[in-house]
């Protein structure tokens, strides 16, 4: 195709309006749906979700602020995916990198298989996912996992300059943000051709904008699909720079 990059990620009208606004809708809709302790507060309402995960229980505080800050299905999937295969992926003493960490469910279930971890996010999300790190992790972990801001292709080559990480870990970080582009361009930066590092995404379909961009990650990277949870919608992909 001749289009740009740009012009394949960029959402087509649909009627008056775009098709980003349906899928904010849907998106929005999708995160009430989940919500069933939510506790009102005068600035934000925070809800609380328990897990069994790697041997251990893991409490996460999320707030209805920012999808940044709730847990997706994704996450979900890719954590208890590492559990499973722990034969395949070990992440023991391994460098593991998490991009949109958002809540920190799955840094924490890393950390808690071993994994030096540096888990990134935007500025106003670090609050809340260091929050729950610790928590989790505190005389739990092998190491201390670290928190990091992380704005999409903004900075890399200063802030991280040598990237060297075993596993990039990404869940559910393709959604209506309309940076769909820069998270590719990040991922690139993390994965780049010579280097040892897998990355493993996991994604519940959900807009044609999932679809469009998995085309462009296979693209860019040799793809293999892990896994296909049909009822959750969720796939699992590991992925290689290619040379």
């Amino acid at each position: 195709s001749k289009r740009t990059y740009t012009e394949r990620f960029m959402p087509r009208r649909r009627g008056p309006g775009l098709e980003s606004d349906l899928d904010q809708k849907v998106m929005a809709g999708e995160a009430l749906e989940r919500r069933n302790i939510w506790q009102p507060s005068v600035y934000y309402a925070l809800g609380k979700e328990s897990f069994y995960i790697a041997g251990h229980d893991i409490s996460i505080r999320e707030s209805m602020d920012t999808y940044g800050a709730l847990i997706w299905p994704g996450a979900i999937a890719l954590s208890q995916f590492l559990e499973n295969n722990q034969q395949h992926v070990n992440l023991m003493d391994k460098s593991v990198l998490e991009i949109g960490a958002g809540t920190g469910l799955l840094s924490i279930v890393a950390s808690l298989l071993g994994a030096w971890v540096t888990a990134t996010d935007l500025p106003d999300i670090l609050s809340n996912l260091t929050f729950n790190l610790l928590r989790n992790t505190k005389g739990r972990s092998r190491y201390t996992p670290q928190v990091a801001a992380l704005t999409w292709a903004q900075n890399l080559k200063r802030d991280f300059p040598y990237p060297s990480y075993d596993y990039v870990l990404a869940a559910d970080v393709v959604y209506p943000h309309g940076s769909l582009e820069e998270l590719l361009e990040t991922m690139r930066h993390f994965c780049q051709p010579g280097s040892q590092t897998t990355v493993l995404w996991a994604n519940k379909i959900r807009f044609q904008s999932d679809l469009r961009f998995t085309e462009c990650f296979k693209s860019s990277f040799n793809t293999t699909l892990l896994i296909e949870l049909p009822q959750q919608e969720v796939r699992i992909y590991k992925a290689t720079a290619k040379e």
